[in-house]
């Protein structure tokens, strides 16, 4: 896990019960999930088996492990879970030495969080050396520090890597806002007893208790954060 020169203590004074923001970075900050499919999809193609659109939603969001479980089911592809989990990822990275183009509206919420001095840590199921790829393009200088998928036990959807993000910062779950796109970083943020703000990239995401459901980043600026997450007195 990577620490920036960002604040790493939540902000007591915070006239909301707000303490931390915990982003998700694949689909929710950088339009990766384009590169993900491109890597699973011409990967599959070049193994005989094609794949047309209709899968894409199920394979947004990882983990690897059930991602490449359910490609070998569908497929029937000749290939081993750990030989396939090998070549998507290794495609996936050389699709991001090309660079990462941002959501809309994910540079101004950075800023904005960096500016007011709120506590943000990157979350996210992809490895150490993916993110470290995608932080050329995000600025390392927003986040208190990163946690990466193959860094953590168990990743998305266990609820680990928001509780080991929650913890670092010294921050009660309950009093953090995750921002996730898949319907897995959900269960994951949900899991750790987080409060969800949803921007579905791919997959479809339904409002519910404790989680609030938003077209796109550009709808989403610190005073809603703050407006999810009760004052305490």
């Amino acid at each position: 896990m990577t620490t920036s020169a960002a604040a790493t203590s939540p902000t007591a004074s915070d006239s909301s019960g707000l303490q931390a923001v915990l982003l998700d970075m694949d689909g929710t900050l950088v339009d990766t999930e384009e590169f993900w499919w491109r890597a699973e999809s011409s990967l599959l193609a070049d193994l005989g088996h094609p794949l047309d659109e209709s899968h894409r939603p199920m394979v947004v969001g990882g983990p690897m492990t059930r991602v490449v479980d359910y490609l070998i089911d569908v497929t029937g592809a000749p290939v081993t879970a750990a030989e396939l989990s090998v070549g998507i990822n290794q495609r996936f990275t050389e699709l991001l030495g090309g660079g990462v183009p941002l959501m809309p509206g994910a540079r101004r919420l950075l800023r904005e969080l960096s500016a007011q001095g709120v506590p943000a840590a990157l979350v996210s199921a992809s490895h150490r050396r993916d993110i470290d790829l995608v932080m050329r393009s995000l600025g390392a200088e927003n986040f208190a520090f990163s946690v990466a998928g193959d860094e953590v036990t168990r990743t998305k959807p266990h609820p680990d890597p928001y509780l080991v993000a929650a913890a670092r910062l010294g921050a009660e779950p309950a009093r953090c806002v995750v921002v996730e796109d898949s319907p897995t970083g959900v269960r994951s943020a949900e899991a750790a007893g987080c409060t969800v703000l949803a921007v579905p990239s791919v997959a479809t995401i339904e409002e519910a208790p404790g989680r609030t459901v938003v077209a796109s980043l550009e709808q989403v600026d610190l005073a809603l954060l703050r407006s999810l997450v009760p004052a305490r007195v």
